[in-house]
């Protein structure tokens, strides 16, 4: 760990400078190094769960309370493989998203030494999620064609807070999911582990990107916030709908048509991901960027 003392130019800077300045200080205490951190030797132990179960997508189903305890835990085993591995594919857009922001912009800036700082957390959380689903015995687990596609244009397309706003709502959704497993001991412990390294690193990329979606939208006028509003709308719906892979119910040795068709009439599934973004829903309200296209898509991914 680095020095606990907080650089003494943090507090005489502009407000958005102070913003990186204090996540550069709360980094330099409370980094983790997953390599080290993670029990990536104990063999997977098969009596625990990948996720808590009632975030698992056929929790509170017909189907569910069919399966045997086995069955459960191997399901979740592959539904938080499925999550970590959206995450590496939206944790590589991030990483374009951020690099083209502070492309030619002066290093010696906080917010520039910053942004460099998430991007090589995020590098490491992508390998600490590949390794974590690798151990979880479940495949690569990839988003559908259509949104690889949507998502290499948004990576090179978007700027300013329709950039950062939708960071904002993958970490958010994952954040709260992610709090829940860490404190169950009913996941298996590296599983924990890796949230909990997670949870801590991204609170404070979450903050970076409300103040960097703020501080964008002070300069935004009426057209290109209703513009940015639909297209942060669309980004959530493709990520969330792409955080559970199709292919999880027949590696799980489910009947995938059975399982697909409860999971997408799970009231229960619904019912916890708008709990979940309740409090960015409150954030997006307040930024004016919940617009009645853009509310459409938030409830087509049940997010409100």
């Amino acid at each position: 760990m680095a020095s606990s003392t907080t650089r003494p130019d943090v507090e005489t800077a502009a407000p958005s400078a102070r913003v990186a300045g204090r996540l550069l200080d709360s980094s330099a205490k409370l980094s983790y190094d997953p390599l080290t951190e993670v029990d990536w030797e104990t063999p997977l132990d098969t009596d625990f769960h990948g996720a808590s179960p009632e975030w698992s997508t056929l929790y509170g189903t017909s189907y569910w309370d069919e399966l045997t305890e086995a069955q459960r835990k191997e399901l979740t085993r592959h539904e938080a493989a499925s999550v970590a591995s959206t995450g590496i594919w939206f944790e590589m857009i991030l990483q374009q998203l951020i690099l083209r922001d502070v492309y030619a912009k002066d290093p010696g800036d906080d917010a520039v030494q910053w942004a460099l700082t998430e991007i090589a957390d995020e590098c490491r959380h992508s390998i600490m999620f590949a390794r974590g689903a690798k151990k979880l015995g479940a495949p690569a687990y990839r988003p559908r064609r259509v949104a690889v596609e949507l998502g290499r244009a948004f990576k090179t397309l978007a700027f300013g807070e329709a950039a950062y706003a939708a960071i904002l709502v993958a970490e958010e959704v994952l954040d709260v999911m992610q709090r829940d497993w860490m404190r169950d001991e009913r996941v298996v412990p590296f599983v924990r582990t890796i949230n909990n390294i997670h949870v801590v690193e991204e609170s404070r990329h979450m903050k970076f990107a409300r103040d960097e979606t703020r501080k964008n939208l002070a300069k935004a006028g009426p057209v290109r916030r209703h513009i940015h509003a639909f297209v942060i709308a669309v980004a959530a719906y493709v990520i969330v709908t792409s955080m559970v892979n199709k292919g999880v119910y027949a590696n799980a040795g489910l009947d995938p048509e059975r399982a697909l068709a409860a999971a997408r009439s799970n009231e229960h599934h619904k019912a916890m991901m708008r709990s979940s973004c309740s409090g960015l829903m409150d954030f997006l309200a307040s930024a004016r960027l919940l617009t009645k296209p853009a509310l459409a898509f938030y409830k087509r991914a049940h997010l409100i």
